[in-house]
């Protein structure tokens, strides 16, 4: 158990800042399992529509901590490929 203020402190502020970041990584996971719904059912005017929000949820992650800026790259890299395959 902590015995200063500051680690006390330390303490709290993680707990809150793991909660945040749990909430944000379940975000990112629902959209992206819907967008693979969308992808599964072969509806490209949907699946394009999901990319854009799921884009736009993983670099708000980015831009709060939770996530690292390539990995969300990557993340986007792999389901734009994934949707983009739904042309062919």
């Amino acid at each position: 158990m902590a015995t200063h203020k500051s680690a006390e402190k330390r303490t709290r502020q993680n707990l809150v800042r793991s909660i945040r970041n749990s909430s944000r990584k379940t975000r990112i996971k629902t959209t992206v399992k819907s967008l693979n719904d969308a992808v599964n059912s072969k509806d490209k005017a949907a699946a394009e529509e999901v990319l854009k929000k799921a884009s736009s949820v993983l670099f708000k992650a980015v831009s709060k901590g939770t996530l690292h800026k390539k990995t969300a790259s990557r993340r986007i890299s792999r389901l734009s490929k994934k949707v983009n395959k739904l042309a062919s």
